[in-house]
């Protein structure tokens, strides 16, 4: 690290600017590829990098629905033209073109009907 650096950094980042330095390679010293800085390859001597890429499993998304008859959302005081409870959770979605309004979807928590209002 310099004498006149800005940041005090862990080896991989440049302590010039704090962008993340590349792995080192073939070269005797890697370089900052935004402002320059160089470090001696020695620096990185004894240092392991591990990555791990973990894709999300379909199977595990439809177990964690199944079972599911929480219903969750903000609630509203709007009675359900099914069952008349008071009270129904709503989200909204964009379902027509933009310069339309949003699509209002009411869900009951008591007997989970569901209905919609285009507004």
């Amino acid at each position: 690290m310099s004498k006149d650096s800005v940041f005090k950094t862990e080896v991989d980042f440049c302590p010039d600017c704090g962008t993340i330095l590349p792995l080192p390679g073939d070269a005797d010293v890697v370089s900052c590829k935004k402002c320059g800085f160089q470090i001696d390859i020695k620096e990185f001597d004894g240092i392991e990098v591990h990555s791990k890429i973990v894709f999300n499993s379909p199977d595990l998304k439809a177990e964690s629905e199944e079972g599911t008859d929480e219903v969750t959302g903000p609630l509203v005081d709007r009675a359900c033209s099914k069952c008349g409870h008071e009270g129904m959770t709503f989200t909204t979605r964009q379902t027509r073109s933009a310069d339309e309004g949003q699509t209002v979807f009411y869900t009951c928590p008591e007997c989970k009907f569901q209905e919609s209002e285009f507004s």
